[in-house]
């Protein structure tokens, strides 16, 4: 009969304890709140990651200031400064279509990784930096802002404005956002929409319409539209001077 063993079985070492792992350092967002300011505040709150909020006042000239041209050579907002870059290294990017890809790349959101469905994304990305925000810019800047009554600069731009809103209501006809699935495409036109609804009436697209609302009611979308909304005040006249007219210096 074999003899039973009388030996206790070994006891497994400890695991090693892991280490606390440190939280991600936040994005610092150089910010005005304008429509384009207003794509990476969206698209950071869309995320859920860290950030910080640094005010860059572009109707007090604060877009020249030295610091800044570093990280916007073009002085404009928005650029962000991401202290975890690629590689682990700091890492600057201005240009908000950018600045949307990027975090669309870092955090593998609203920018699909497909090659075909990505293609979609940034068709209508670059539609909206190339003509939907310029177009509305202009009739914006006719409108509201230019010392002389140009009567055919403003029908001009409040008729490419209602061109660029039919093309976007034909292509939402058939889907729920512009590249099927809602991505930074959206997230780059609909705060533009708004801006633009000024000069063309949404009543009469009505899938654009519905989208605005769609777009709108997303919590992340009405927070990143309220941040810091109180920095928005009618132009003065020094104003004007320092954000129109500017030529290279």
């Amino acid at each position: 009969m074999a003899k039973k063993s009388t030996k206790r079985p070994l006891k497994k070492a400890p695991a090693p304890a892991r280490k606390a792992q440190k939280p991600p350092k936040p994005i610092t967002l150089y910010y005005w709140s304008t429509p384009n300011g207003h794509k990476i505040s969206i698209m950071l709150e869309e995320l859920g990651v860290p950030y910080e909020v640094r005010p860059v006042n572009i109707n007090k000239g604060e877009q020249f200031a030295p610091a800044f041209l570093e990280i916007s050579p073009n002085n404009r907002i928005p650029a962000i400064t991401d202290p975890d870059g690629p590689g682990g290294r700091p890492i600057s990017v201005f240009e908000s279509g950018a600045i949307l890809q990027y975090l669309g790349r870092k955090y593998g959101r609203f920018y699909p990784q497909g090659e075909r469905a990505r293609v979609q994304v940034e068709e209508w990305l670059f539609w909206q930096m190339g003509g939907l925000g310029p177009m509305v810019g202009q009739a914006n800047h006719f409108v509201h802002y230019a010392s002389e009554d140009l009567a055919y600069a403003k029908q001009r731009y409040r008729d490419e404005v209602h061109r660029l809103f039919g093309v976007m209501n034909t292509r939402l006809a058939t889907r729920k956002f512009l590249a099927g699935a809602y991505s930074i495409a959206d997230i780059a036109c609909w705060s533009w929409v708004l801006s633009g609804s000024k000069h063309a009436r949404l009543d009469e697209f009505v899938h654009l319409k519905a989208w605005r609302d769609r777009v709108g009611a997303r919590g992340a979308v009405q927070r990143g539209k309220a941040l810091a909304a109180q920095m928005r005040k009618p132009l003065t006249e020094e104003d004007k001077k320092i954000l129109f007219g500017q030529r290279a210096r």
